[in-house]
């Protein structure tokens, strides 16, 4: 590993890999770009649709919590004005409540973090086709995430033009 990091830094410093100066494919060298990854999820519209209908989900799950949340609070109310012989099955109901929201609170989290896990592994997915795409097309020979560059004068980032394309092919797709 060491042994690639330092040929990488050598290779560049004699100019061997020395990024161009603009996004068209060097004569003497490689065609590269770079990409902000982080950006392209951030600012896709399925990405975008995805959260608010995920955040609906929370919403309705929510309200689902709060009518339980609802009917122990009331059962704890009547349990306070029953004589101590017969709170005991009141009691029970109570713990049974209890349970039922505890195990309803770990199936919603478990189900909404399924669903969000899959959805970002399909646009990741969905994001890294365009890119080889978009690099196979535009004739790069290297696109980097933009998150390992230490330096870039910026004329060489595709982001822009990958999320163009992204966003342009869901909207065909949703019409």
């Amino acid at each position: 590993m060491r042994f690639k990091m330092m040929t990488v830094i050598l290779l560049t410093a004699c100019g061997t890999l020395a990024p161009p100066s603009h996004a068209d494919a060097r004569e003497d060298g490689l065609k590269m770009g770079y990409v902000d990854i982080a950006k392209l999820f951030d600012d896709y519209k399925r990405t975008q649709e995805a959260d608010a209908d995920l955040e609906q989900e929370g919403q309705a799950k929510q309200k689902e919590r709060d009518k339980v949340v609802q009917e122990v609070r009331r059962l704890k109310d009547e349990l306070e004005l029953l004589a101590q012989d017969n709170r005991q099955g009141k009691q029970q109901d109570i713990d049974a409540k209890i349970k039922e929201l505890q195990e309803f609170d770990r199936k919603a989290r478990e189900e909404l973090r399924s669903r969000r896990d899959n959805l970002v592994k399909d646009i990741l997915t969905e994001i890294q086709a365009v890119i080889d795409s978009y690099g196979k097309s535009k004739g790069y020979d290297i696109i980097f995430h933009g998150r390992a560059l230490v330096y870039s004068s910026g004329e060489v980032d595709v982001t822009n033009e990958i999320l163009t394309i992204l966003n342009d092919q869901y909207q065909r797709r949703v019409q």
